[in-house]
């Protein structure tokens, strides 16, 4: 009875396993589809901001010169790397720090062995992780995920771009989770600073007249552009973190379901054993009184 006594406690305990991971997909779901509604709205007006700024760019004065633009040696870089506070999303914080760790190996291997590569972690996993390699921590940032707005994350940017302008760092590049959908996101490099600006070349290129004049407006452009760009991968990381959470949950809540069949089976199976062993036993002693 010993037996069926710890199969019962088994399935006890796993349906209150189930029953939290369900909440939490609910709970996740939720956060989803909130971080999806500011990701869809910040999308279009990011991507129209880099097509305006392309076609301005298209008839830059070669002597302009922009601190965010210019394109220097990278011997001092800076990783920004974006995971989440919490856990509980199956892989997502580690594969985004092995994708971040691997490309530091990859293109600024020199750099970091003479100590030149430095990490801003934003989200509490990249700051462990990072603590368990041989990199340093330039700065982190825990509290962001807590109240996300545009005008927080501009308190990181600006402080990315005075960095820079202050020629503390060569170059300065993301590492985040691209949403996709629900249950895929992609592990993202992008360069951030210094900005590329990609150009098209027209067959006929449109003829602007631009007031004040372009290097004037690219100059207040630009710092815009990059809030914008920076927001935006910070919500898609946001976004990736819940969707990554409710499809973890959802396995999870899946897998308590089987496991309560399977017990439940195990369970019959012994119940069965033992009432056969039972009657065998009353059998038994009914026939040896015959005797």
């Amino acid at each position: 009875m010993s037996g069926l006594k710890d199969i019962r406690n088994r399935i006890a305990s796993v349906k209150s396993t189930r029953q939290i991971t369900s909440a939490m997909k609910m709970v996740s779901a939720a956060k989803l589809k909130k971080a999806q509604n500011m990701l869809v709205q910040i999308r279009p007006y990011s991507d129209k901001l880099k097509e305006v700024l392309q076609e301005v760019s298209s008839g830059l004065d070669k002597n302009h010169n922009n601190i965010f633009i210019n394109e220097t040696e990278s011997k001092s870089v800076l990783i920004v790397l974006m995971a989440s506070n919490r856990g509980l999303c199956g892989a997502f914080n580690t594969n985004i720090c092995k994708k971040a760790i691997s490309y530091v190996n990859e293109n600024y291997s020199e750099q970091a062995e003479q100590g030149n590569v430095k990490f801003y972690c934003i989200g509490k996993k990249a700051v462990d992780y990072i603590k368990k390699t041989k990199f340093e921590i330039y700065k982190s940032e825990i509290e962001i995920f807590d109240n996300l707005t545009y005008s927080n994350t501009n308190n990181i940017s600006e402080s990315l771009m005075e960095i820079f302008a202050n020629e503390e760092f060569d170059r300065i590049d993301l590492v985040y989770n691209n949403f996709q959908n629900a249950a895929v996101h992609k592990q993202i490099v992008e360069q951030y600073l210094p900005m590329t600006i990609e150009v098209e070349e027209r067959l006929f290129p449109s003829d602007y007249i631009f007031e004040p004049g372009i290097n004037d407006i690219l100059d207040e452009m630009i710092p815009k552009f990059l809030k914008t760009q920076f927001y935006k991968t910070i919500l898609d990381t946001n976004a990736a973190e819940h969707g990554a959470r409710m499809t973890a949950m959802h396995q999870a809540t899946d897998n308590a379901t089987e496991m309560i069949k399977d017990l439940t089976l195990m369970y019959n199976k012994a119940r069965q054993a033992s009432i056969t062993n039972e009657i065998l036993e009353i059998t038994s002693g009914a026939e040896a009184l015959k005797g």
